[in-house]
Formats: structure tokens, sequence, C-alpha cells
């Protein structure tokens, strides 16, 4: 890159360090750029904001956005927590791991961590440290255990990718699922030592019919992500169309079954969600204008050729990318950065054989561990609202939990057969 080029990432990153909005600071150096150094009129610019949100894609991020409200308004929220109380709640540390398990089920229903963590993590760490949990572990595991929002199809940030790579949303969500229950797991599996070692004392094991009063009164709410993905994997709509169906089952369950919205609330969550997907649309018009510039500028091929010729294998590459999306995620939002780097590393993953896919997974596992890294993880400030502690001791007390999260990315990275299967195994993809 030559001199100029410098110095506009320079001024996007000092705006950045600035603490500039990140939307602002990508709209401002890419105008910039294209402008001052490209040289173009500034009238396109107003093209490109057009073209970047005059995508159907991103109607699906709308409308799932809307089905997150309609659940944390209801009561939908509340019985999926019961649910997995219920399954896993006597076991050492069973309350932790219910709270991972409830993650799991909203994430499969909003797509989103921020979403997660307020609506579970709100809700469950009082409800820990009230049950006798240390309240470090209680904020550590309910600050980490929503990245399976963004894990777990349906996926705001794998609608992103693959709006850009033109991938099968279809089937990058399916690569989602089997480290999505690895997470789960491994976090669980560390729940139940952690507990069992500090000797806590366990419930008691529910019996037989409250378990299935309990799943009877849930039934409806446990029903939504079986009719989102048995609609997209049978062929009867398409995953951009679920969107659209789950937000329709969600409000007849919350008006007219569970009972637990009222008409008058309808208003309400119609406003918030269209506030929020405002605030996505920004943030892609801001990274479209900023992306234009690097087009223009023929940066991500200067990327591509710097790294064949520095790189002698994929797996060095790959360890590589890691570390940057790591550091990435610590200070950029997970819709800018998909949108931003993605068609930087496009090329790349075709020079060193790398599957897209795969590549998907790993991107938005990576970001997604950024919403737990200081100095700008959203969960972190999220979760110290609700236990009123500061950022560095919730910093402290996710240290474990990300812990397993990376040994999980790195095993994923290095063989990729678990994040392949279901593609496989559905689409015979690749085969």
């Amino acid at each position: 890159m030559d001199s100029m080029q410098l110095m506009i990432m320079a001024l996007l990153l000092g705006a950045m360090a600035a603490t500039v909005p990140v939307f602002m600071a990508l709209f401002f150096t890419g105008l910039a750029g294209l402008t001052l150094i490209v040289g173009i009129d500034p009238q396109i610019v107003i093209e490109i904001l057009y073209r970047s949100m005059d995508k159907f894609a991103l109607i699906v991020v709308l409308f799932f956005v809307l089905c997150g409200n309609i659940m944390t308004t209801g009561s939908i929220v509340e019985k999926l927590i019961k649910t997995a109380d219920v399954l896993v709640g006597f076991l050492p540390g069973g309350l932790a791991m219910a709270g991972i398990l409830a993650c799991g089920f909203f994430g499969a229903i909003s797509g989103s961590t921020v979403a997660t963590v307020v609506a579970i993590g709100g809700f469950m760490i009082p409800a820990l440290i009230d049950h006798g949990y240390d309240e470090q572990f209680s904020i550590g595991v309910m600050t980490t255990a929503p990245i399976l929002g963004v894990i777990i199809p349906p996926s705001i940030a794998m609608i992103l990718y693959a709006m850009i790579t033109t991938d099968s949303l279809e089937a990058l969500f399916l690569t989602g699922f089997i480290p999505g229950f690895l997470i789960m797991a491994a976090m669980s599996f560390y729940a139940w030592w952690a507990c069992r070692r500090h000797g806590m004392a366990r419930r008691p094991r529910p019996q037989f019919k409250e378990v299935v009063s309990v799943l009877r009164q849930s039934i409806w709410a446990l029903m939504l992500p079986v009719i989102i993905f048995g609609g997209i994997y049978s062929g009867i709509f398409t995953a951009n169309e679920a969107a659209i169906v789950a937000c329709v089952y969600a409000f007849i369950v919350e008006l007219a079954i569970h009972r637990d919205m009222k008409i008058r609330d309808i208003k309400k969550v119609v406003v918030s969600s269209a506030v929020t997907s405002s605030t996505l649309l920004i943030i892609v018009a801001g990274a479209s204008v900023f992306g234009e510039y690097l087009t223009f500028e023929q940066i991500p091929d200067q990327i591509a050729q710097a790294a064949v010729s520095n790189f002698d294998s994929p797996w060095s590459f790959l360890l590589v990318v890691n570390v940057l999306l790591l550091f990435v995620g610590m200070f950029m939002d997970i819709i800018s950065a998909t949108i931003i780097l993605t068609p930087i590393f496009l090329p790349l993953l075709n020079q060193f054989g790398i599957d897209t896919l795969h590549f998907g997974l790993i991107m938005t596992l990576n970001l997604g561990i950024g919403y737990c890294t200081p100095p700008l993880g959203v969960s972190l400030f999220i979760s110290g609202a609700v236990a009123n502690r500061s950022m560095l001791y919730v910093a402290r007390a996710v240290l474990p939990f990300l812990a397993i999260q990376i040994a999980i990315l790195l095993l994923l990275t290095f063989w990729p057969d678990p994040v392949l299967l279901l593609p496989r195994l559905v689409f015979g993809y690749g085969q």
C-alpha cells in the first residue's frame, strides 16, 4: 500500500481510537478516500449508500430482530429458561447449565448475541447469585454463553456473510449447529466440574409429572425453532421467508395463546425493532462506503498477493487470521467487521483453497468472542450493568470461558470436518 492508502487506514484507526462511532468512522474515512484519493464525484456516494441497503437479505435481519423483541416482551424467554432448568437443573452446576442451554434455545430464534445476553443473561445472572453460585462464575458463564446467538442459526452475522460471498444461506446455517453444540457441551462440563469441586448442593431431581407439566407449558415456545428449521430444510419456505414466518408465529403465540403480550405492546415492540434495525442499516451503509474505497484501490488484491508470498500453507494463514480477527473483535462490532473484512479475505480463500463455508463459521466465532473482550466488548458492559460491577471485574470473570471457546475455535480451524459435516449430508456440499 502507498502512503495515501496508509494515511486513510491510520485515519480510520485514529477515529476509532478516539471513540468516534464506528459507522461514522467508516463512512467519513471511506468518503475521504473516494473523493480525495480516488477522485470520484461525492454524489456517487449517495448511490453507494442506497445500493448497500437495497438488498433482500437485510429484510431477514430486520425480521429476526423483531422476532427477538417479541420473545423478550412476552413469556417465550421465560418458558425456554424453565424448560432448560427442568432438563438439567438438578445436576451439579445445573442452573448454570440451564442458562447455557437457554442461550442455545434463544440463539436458535433471535440470531443475535446482544439480544441473548440481554434476555437470558439479564434474568440468569441474578438467579444464579440468589441460588448460591459464585458471583464471578455467574457473571462469566452468562456473559460468554450468549455467543451462541451468532453461532447457532439463524445468525445475523451469517446472513451478512452469505450476502457478500453468495454462499447458500441454508448451507451456511448448517455449519453452526455442531460448533454450537460443542460450545454448550464444553461450557456445561466446566460448570459441572467447577460446582462439584466447590461442593455445591444439588437440587432434587424433578418428578416426571413436573417435567411433563413444564414441557406442556413450553411446547409453543419450543416449536418456534422447529418450525423455522423444519420449514427451511423441508423446502416449505426459504431461509429468508423463515424470518417472517417466525415473527407471525411469535405474535400469534404471545397474543392469543400465552396472552402475555397485549395489543398496546405491539407498537412498542415494532418501534423498538425499527430503531435497532435502523442502527444496523446505518452501520451497513457506513461500512459499504469504506468497502467501496477498498475495492477502488484494489487493496484486497494487494493483501492477497502479500499473504500468498508470505504464507506457505493454509494452516499458517488461518492461524494468523484467527489472531487478527480476535484483535479486530476487541474494537469493532461483528456487523461492521463482517462487511469490511469478508471482501478482503475472499480472494485469499481462493488462493489457499480454504472452503468459504468453513471460513464463514471461523470468522463468525472469532468476532462473536469479541463481544466478551475489552475494551469494547458489548456483552461486558451489559453484564456489568446487570450485576453492578466494573468492566474490569467482568473481564476477569469471563477468562475461563473465553479459554474454552478459543480452544474450540482452534479445533474447528484446523479440523473443518465437524463444520462441514451437515452441509455435506444435507446438500452433498463439496462432494
